[in-house]
C-alpha cells in the first residue's frame, strides 16, 4: 500500500459510514461461502425471523453474537458460511394477511385459497425486503447468495420426504383425540404453543341424581358448559363410599339424559368428592378414561367457541355467556349447590391471545417416543449436543424424557399443504410426494402443516437436503453451532435435534449458545402492553450499529437476560469515539508510513516492549473467551485492553519520542503504534465492523477489507515479560502519585517533591532507567530515587510491591489549612451518619418503608461511616 496522504476525519459518522462499508462488503463477496477444500468449514445457519413484521431487540442480539462467531472463524481462515432465511411462520403471517383483508373489507373466503395465497406471497415479498435491510444495518455478514425461505421449492420437497417417509415408518398418523384449540384463529395448537396464565374463576359443586331416585352423586367442575357433552360419572374402584353405585346410573341435569357411573383408577378418591364428570370430546383425561370404558364422545361446541345443536337451547351462544346461562339454569334447579371461588391456570393461545378449549377433533400426529429415544441416547455419546450454558441440557432432556405426542396440522391456508388425498367415494386415505395420478377422483387434505414442522428441518433442508449429493450438504452440514433463546429450545432445538438424528444420521449442530430475553432497566419483558419495547432501528439511528452490537453481546453471560439501558450504549458510542480519536492521533504521527515501512526489529522502549506483550496477552484471551462465548469476558478484555493500556498509558508514552529528536526511534515508535493498532481493530473488528473497517482503511494496512484480515495471532519475537513487569512497577508509581493528588487536590501541573525508595539493587536500577516516564508523568520536582532514604516526618506514604513512595507534605498544601477544611468536612459526615442513623432507629419507618427504601439507607449509612472513616483518618495523619 502507497504512503498514507489521507487524514481521518475529526468525527466519527456512522450513517454515512454503515452504509457505504456495507454495500462495499456486499459487492466484494467476502461474506459469500468459497467451497474452497484447503479450508476447514465452519457454519451456521440463522434462526428464521417470521415474516411477520420488525425485527426487536432479541433478533438483534441473537444474529449479533451469530456475525461475531462467522466474522472471527472467517478471519480464522475458515470456510466460513452464514446461511440466512426467512420463515413463513403459518398462523401468525396469516392472522396480518387476513388482519390487513378486514381492513380492506373482504376475508380469505371471499377471495378463496389461490388468491388469499397470492396476497400473503405479497405480504411475504415486502417483508422479506424489509427484514434484509435490517440485517444490513446491524451489519450482519451473511451469504445472501444462499438465502432460503421455509416454503421455497427446495424446502417444500425437503418436508414431503420428511412426512412421507414418517408416514411410511409409521411415525405419522391420523386421528381423533383431544388436542389444544384456538377459537379465536379457529385451529389446532401443540402442546408448547399454549401459555398458561393464573385466573380467577371457580368450582361449580352440583349434584347429579341417581335414576333409581335413591339420591345423588356430587361433583364439580370449573366449566360446567361442558356438562352438556357428560356421557358418565367415575369413581375410584376402591372408594367405600362409591363401590355400591357402580354401574349404576344417574340423570345429565338440563339434557335429562342416562349416563353410567363407572370406576377408574385415574379418579383421585382425595380431591374433592371423589366423583368426576366425564367428558371426552372436552378434556384430554376424560377422553382417555372414555377410550377405556368404550364412552360415546359428544362434542358441544363449534370451531369458533359457540355452542352446537348437541347444546340443545344454548345453541349457538358464545361458551362463555353459556356458561353464565348454565350456572344460572342449574342454580334454580337446585343443582348448583356451592361455587367456590378458585384461582386456576388457564391454557390461552400463544399467537391469538384466545382461551384455549380442549377439543375433539381429527388432526395429524407424529408418534414422538421412537424420535426422542434416539435423542436421549445421542446426550449420552461423545457426539452430543453441547448446550452452553450447560444448565440448559437438562430442562431439553426433562422434556424430551416426558414427551407427547405432536399434533402436526394446522387449520390454515398459509403453510405446506399437507401432501395426503382423501379418494372422493372409498374414502380411502394416500400419503405420497407426488399426487394421485387420477387425482380427479382425489380430495387433498384443507390443512397445512404446524410451522415448527418445516423449520425442524432448517439445518439440513438449506443445503440441499434430499439431494445427499448436493455439493453444500456434503460440505456445510452438520453446522457447528446454533445460536437461540431459551424460550424456544422445546419449539425448536429439540425438533431440530429429532429430524437432523432420524434423516441425516447426524446431530444438526455441535453447540447450543442459549442467551436470555431483553429486558427494560427495570427488568420487565418488553411488550406492547407495557410500551417499554425499544426498536433496535431507533438505536442504530441513535448511535450507530457498533454501539448496539457491542452493548448487546458485552452486557450479560450465556443463558442470562440481559437488561436495556440507553446509558450503556451510550458508552459503548463513548467507547468507539475513544478508539476514533486514538487512531487519528496515531495517522497523524505516522508520517505518511506505509505498511511494509512497518519495522519491528529496532530498538524498542520499555512501552513499545510492554504494549507489544499486552496485545499478545490480549489476543490470547480474546480468542480463547471467543471460543469459549464467553463475549462479555471479551467486551471486558478489548475494553481494557484498548481504553486503559492502548490510549490512556501507550499513546501517552508514545508521545514522548514522537515528539522527540532521536529519528531511529521515531521510527520504532510509528510502527509498533501502527502495528498495534491493525492488530487491535482486527480483534475488535466482529463485534464493531463498521468503525474497525473505516479506521483499518486509513491506516496501514494489506488487503481489501479487514473482514478478510488474518485473525491476529501471538508472536514470541513480541513478547516482553519481563519488561512487562517493570512496566506495571512504574505504572503503579504514576497511579499512586496521581491518586494522592487528587486526595490532596493538588492539580498534575504543579510540580511536587517525590521520592521513591526501592527494597533492592534491582528495582532501583528498573526505577533509574524509567526516569523519563516518572518525571513526564509524575511531574516531580525533585524526583530522588535512593536505597537509604528516611521517610521525611510529615509525608503522604505508599507502599507498593517493592518500593515506598514518600509525598512531604509541605510541598503539596498548607498543613493548618488543610486540618481546617477536613474538620468542617468532618462536621458534614458526622451530621449525615447522625440523620441517616435516626431513621434506621425509627420504628414507624422501619415497618413502613418499602425494603427497597431501607436497603438504600442501609447503603447510605455505609457510605457515610466510610467517608467519615477516612476524613477522620486524614486529619490524625495531618496531626503527626
Amino acid at each position: 500500500m502507497n504512503k498514507q496522504e489521507v487524514s481521518m476525519p475529526t468525527k466519527y459518522d456512522p450513517k454515512q459510514t454503515e452504509t457505504k462499508w456495507y454495500q462495499y462488503w456486499l459487492d466484494g463477496k467476502f461474506f459469500e461461502a468459497t467451497g474452497d477444500e484447503k479450508k476447514e468449514p465452519y457454519t451456521i445457519v440463522i434462526p428464521p425471523p417470521n415474516v411477520t413484521g420488525r425485527l426487536h431487540l432479541g433478533h438483534a442480539w441473537d444474529t449479533t453474537l451469530q456475525d461475531i462467531l462467522i466474522r472471527t472463524k472467517r478471519m480464522q481462515g475458515f470456510d466460513a458460511l452464514w446461511l440466512p432465511g426467512m420463515d413463513h411462520a403459518g398462523i401468525a403471517t396469516q392472522a396480518k394477511v387476513e388482519g390487513k383483508l378486514r381492513e380492506e373489507g373482504t376475508n380469505r373466503y371471499e377471495l378463496g385459497r389461490e388468491k388469499f395465497l397470492e396476497k400473503s406471497w405479497e405480504w411475504k415479498h415486502d417483508y422479506a425486503e424489509f427484514i434484509r435491510k435490517q440485517w444490513s444495518k446491524l451489519g450482519l455478514s451473511l451469504d445472501y447468495s444462499r438465502e432460503r425461505f421455509t416454503l421455497d421449492e427446495g424446502l417444500s420437497d425437503a418436508v414431503k420426504e420428511v412426512f412421507v417417509t414418517l408416514y411410511e415408518k409409521d411415525l405419522i398418523y391420523r386421528g381423533e383425540y383431544i388436542i389444544n384449540w384456538d377459537p379465536k384463529t379457529k385451529t389446532a395448537l401443540s402442546d408448547i404453543e399454549v401459555i398458561y396464565k393464573d385466573v380467577q374463576g371457580a368450582f361449580y359443586h352440583m349434584k347429579y341424581p341417581l335414576v333409581d331416585g335413591s339420591g345423588y352423586i356430587e361433583i364439580a367442575t370449573t366449566r360446567p358448559e361442558t356438562m352438556l357433552g357428560d356421557t358418565a360419572v367415575a369413581v375410584h374402584p376402591e372408594d367405600e363410599r362409591y363401590k355400591h353405585l357402580i354401574g349404576k346410573k344417574v340423570i345429565l341435569p338440563i339434557v335429562n339424559r342416562e349416563i353410567d357411573i363407572v370406576a377408574d383408577d385415574y379418579v383421585d378418591m382425595e380431591f374433592g368428592s371423589g366423583a368426576v364428570k366425564i367428558t371426552p370430546a372436552h378434556d384430554p383425561n376424560d377422553f382417555e378414561i372414555g377410550n377405556r370404558h368404550n364412552l360415546e364422545r359428544v362434542l358441544v361446541m363449534n370451531e369458533d367457541g359457540t355452542m352446537n345443536e348437541q347444546a340443545g337451547k344454548y345453541n349457538g351462544m358464545d361458551r362463555f355467556e353459556c356458561r353464565k346461562q348454565i350456572v344460572k339454569d342449574l342454580q334454580d334447579q337446585g343443582v348448583i349447590f356451592k361455587i367456590e371461588e378458585h384461582m386456576h391456570s388457564v391454557g390461552h393461545s400463544e399467537r391469538s391471545g384466545a382461551v384455549v378449549e380442549p377439543y375433539l377433533s381429527t388432526q395429524w400426529f407424529v408418534k414422538m417416543q421412537p424420535l426422542a429415544k434416539k435423542a436421549i441416547e445421542l446426550q449420552k455419546s461423545d457426539d452430543k449436543t453441547h448446550f452452553v450454558p450447560d444448565r440448559f441440557e437438562k430442562t431439553y432432556l426433562h422434556w424430551i424424557e416426558n414427551i407427547r405426542d405432536w399434533c402436526i396440522s394446522r387449520q390454515l391456508w398459509w403453510g405446506h399443504r399437507i401432501p395426503a388425498w382423501y379418494h372422493k367415494e372409498t374414502g380411502e386415505v394416500y400419503v405420497g410426494r407426488t399426487a394421485p395420478k387420477d387425482i380427479e377422483n382425489w380430495k387433498q387434505d384443507e390443512d397445512v402443516l404446524d410451522t415448527w414442522f418445516s423449520s425442524a428441518l432448517w439445518p439440513f433442508s438449506t443445503m440441499g437436503w434430499p439431494d445427499e449429493s448436493a455439493p453444500d450438504y456434503k460440505r456445510y452440514y452438520s453446522t457447528d453451532v446454533l445460536v437461540t433463546g431459551y424460550d424456544i429450545i422445546f419449539f425448536w432445538v429439540a425438533r431440530m435435534i429429532f429430524q437432523g438424528l432420524e434423516f441425516t444420521g447426524e446431530r444438526p449442530f455441535k453447540d447450543v449458545l442459549i442467551h436470555g430475553l431483553v429486558r427494560d432497566a427495570e427488568g420487565r419483558k418488553m411488550s406492547k402492553s407495557l410500551g417499554n419495547g425499544v426498536d433496535p432501528m431507533d438505536v442504530i439511528d441513535k448511535y450507530g450499529a457498533d454501539s448496539l452490537r457491542f452493548f448487546l453481546s458485552t452486557g450479560s453471560s450465556p443463558g442470562n437476560d440481559l437488561r436495556f439501558y440507553w446509558e450503556k450504549v451510550e458508552s459503548t458510542w463513548n467507547f468507539g469515539n475513544k478508539i476514533w480519536n486514538a487512531s487519528r492521533f496515531a495517522l497523524m504521527n505516522m508520517d505518511g508510513l506505509a505498511y511494509e515501512e512497518i519495522d519491528l526489529t529496532g530498538e524498542k522502549s520499555l512501552a513499545d516492549k510492554w504494549i507489544l506483550t499486552r496485545l499478545n496477552e490480549t489476543i490470547e484471551s480474546v480468542t480463547k473467551l471467543i471460543d469459549a462465548y464467553e463475549f462479555g469476558e471479551v467486551g471486558r478484555a478489548l475494553y481494557n485492553f484498548i481504553w486503559d493500556d492502548f490510549c490512556d498509558w501507550y499513546i501517552e508514552m508514545a508521545k514522548l519520542p514522537l515528539y522527540g529528536d532521536d529519528e531511529q526511534q521515531k521510527k520504532t515508535t510509528r510502527s509498533v503504534l501502527a502495528y498495534v493498532l491493525d492488530q487491535t481493530l482486527r480483534l475488535l473488528h466482529p463485534f464493531m465492523p463498521f468503525i474497525t473497517e473505516e479506521i483499518w482503511q486509513h491506516i496501514p494496512h494489506e488487503g481489501e477489507s479487514i473482514t478478510i484480515a488474518h485473525w491476529p495471532e501471538k508472536r514470541e519475537d513480541l513478547h516482553f515479560e519481563d519488561s512487562a513487569k517493570e512496566m506495571k512497577l512504574i505504572t503503579e508509581i504514576i497511579r499512586s502519585v496521581r491518586n494522592t493528588r487528587s486526595e490532596m487536590n493538588v492539580p498534575p501541573s504543579k510540580p511536587i517533591e517525590i521520592q521513591l525508595k526501592p527494597h533492592e539493587e534491582k528495582t532501583l536500577d528498573k526505577l533509574k532507567r524509567n526516569g523519563t516516564y516518572l518525571e513526564r508523568f509524575c511531574n516531580p520536582e525533585p524526583l530522588k530515587i535512593a536505597l537509604d532514604l528516611e521517610a521525611p516526618e510529615k509525608a503522604m506514604t505508599s507502599v507498593l510491591s517493592g518500593v515506598e513512595i514518600f509525598l512531604p507534605l509541605k510541598g503539596l498544601i498548607n498543613i493548618d489549612e488543610e486540618i481546617s477544611r477536613l474538620e468542617k468536612e468532618l462536621e458534614k459526615w458526622n451530621s449525615e451518619v447522625d440523620r441517616v442513623q435516626k431513621k434506621l432507629n425509627n420504628e414507624g419507618f422501619m415497618k413502613k418503608a418499602p425494603e427497597k427504601v431501607v436497603a438504600e439507607e442501609r447503603e447510605k449509612e455505609r457510605t457515610y461511616l466510610d467517608n467519615r472513616q477516612k476524613v477522620q483518618e486524614r486529619i490524625d495523619e495531618l496531626k503527626k
